[in-house]
């Protein structure tokens, strides 16, 4: 039962943030608010709605017939612009940001809802335009569907002038970078708000091996049966979010002996994908920044200014996840059973962040010079002493990186002088 729960919850999940899903839902409503307005058309209630009010009534079916058709080649030529120009924008931040990128803007659920009003409209249209052909229509039968199809026309040019600017707004670096830091630091704030350190020796607790290989996206306590959440124990997770792991490697340890169902029952609760990005956590939008600095260091692309403006995001954010204990429990529920979620460790996370960033930036002495500034920030504001001394390490390596490139020697010295500072 429990995995079953668990395969519709994935379902579910992949529904939810498919590209097709406002589209599908939003189409859905205008073909039966179509109905609707035809059957409304047959009523009587209609009749008084058209003396009370008879501007909002197309009185004959030619007009009717041209404004639907109007209407369709319009919206068709609209819908076929639009997402060719979201194409072209996908095509743009793959190449010249980072390929991670594109599915959060793949699900921006505006457009989404955008192409699901154009796509609802065409359906609305087609279907009153295919009424006007029907057996038994009379002469004004769907004048007031039709003035509600030229309504939906014109709602669909001024989105379509909405879309223009979201597009232009969406697609610049500095609004991706916000936005992705934005999303990093409500992680963090919810995590710091939840967090309750514990003791670190556990060396006697059970270990449990993975039994798959993945990247760990997040434990799922509800999939936990009563009983097993009413036992007083204690379960470690080992990885940290977004972590891969290999199958055979430890994936958590138990405080107290369990039953080999209860063991089984805690593993069907641990979320492991092939996508690295595909969960939701500090550590993977922390990532995806590395990535767009180390884009905009390439050599096709070049652009320090974009890799200088990710470094001042994510030293923040690196200030934030070093006050983060290395283990620490998130009451869920006020559960008997207590979840002791591993952190990312210090080390590596400057492996994964900021060694990446330092070594395709070892050419440029402004992208060093603002890498050492943000770790020195870090360093002074951090309590943190095993990160402190991890920071003074990793600002050696990159005046060490400086000092054998090849880079003209004024430079070098200017650029190991404000460091030093």
């Amino acid at each position: 039962m429990k995995a079953t729960l668990k395969y519709i919850k994935k379902v579910y999940g992949k529904i939810i943030h498919s590209i097709a899903f406002y589209p599908v839902l939003i189409s859905s409503t205008f073909l039966i608010l179509a109905l609707a307005t035809l059957y409304f058309e047959t009523r009587e209630l209609a009749d008084l709605l058209k003396e009370s009010l008879p501007s909002l009534y197309i009185q004959h079916t030619e007009t009717a017939r041209t404004i639907l058709s109007t209407v369709i080649g319009g919206i068709l030529s609209l819908t076929v612009f639009s997402f060719s120009m979201v194409m072209v924008v996908l095509n743009q931040a793959s190449s010249s940001y980072s390929p991670r990128l594109l599915p959060g803007l793949i699900s921006d659920k505006k457009h989404q809802i955008i192409l699901g009003i154009y796509t609802g409209t065409l359906l609305y249209c087609l279907l009153i335009l295919t009424s006007l052909g029907s057996y038994n229509s009379s002469e004004d039968s769907v004048g007031f569907s039709t003035m509600l199809g030229a309504i939906f026309g014109i709602v669909c040019v001024a989105l379509f002038v909405y879309f223009i600017h979201n597009i232009s707004v969406v697609i610049q670096i500095d609004h991706i970078i916000d936005k992705i830091t934005d999303r990093s630091n409500q992680f963090l704030d919810k995590r710091l708000s939840c967090e309750e350190e514990i003791e670190s020796m556990r060396d006697e607790w059970k270990v449990i091996y993975s039994t798959v290989s993945g990247y760990y996206s997040h434990f799922d306590s509800d999939l936990l049966p009563e009983p097993l959440k009413k036992q007083k124990n204690s379960i470690e997770i080992i990885p940290f979010h977004d972590e891969h792991i290999w199958e055979g490697d430890p994936l958590f340890k138990v405080k107290h002996r369990m039953t080999s169902e209860e063991i089984k029952q805690i593993e069907l609760c641990f979320n492991l994908t092939n996508d690295r990005h595909q969960g939701d956590s500090y550590t993977g939008g922390m990532i995806k920044l590395m990535e767009i600095a180390v884009k905009a260091m390439s050599p096709g692309i070049n652009d320090p200014g974009t890799a200088i403006d990710v470094i001042t995001r994510l030293g923040l954010l690196i200030r934030k996840v070093l006050k983060i204990p290395p283990s620490s429990i998130c009451q869920k529920d006020q559960l008997n059973l207590k979840i002791i979620q591993t952190n990312i460790a210090v080390n590596e996370l400057f492996q994964i962040i900021v060694q990446p960033i330092r070594h395709y930036s070892r050419h440029d002495c402004s992208v060093l010079l603002e890498l050492a500034k943000a770790l020195l920030f870090v360093e002074r504001t951090t309590q943190n002493e095993e990160a402190k001394k991890i920071i003074l390490s990793e600002i050696k390596v990159i005046c060490t990186t400086l000092e054998s490139s090849e880079l003209d020697k004024a430079d070098i010295n200017k650029t190991l002088q404000l460091i030093n500072a």
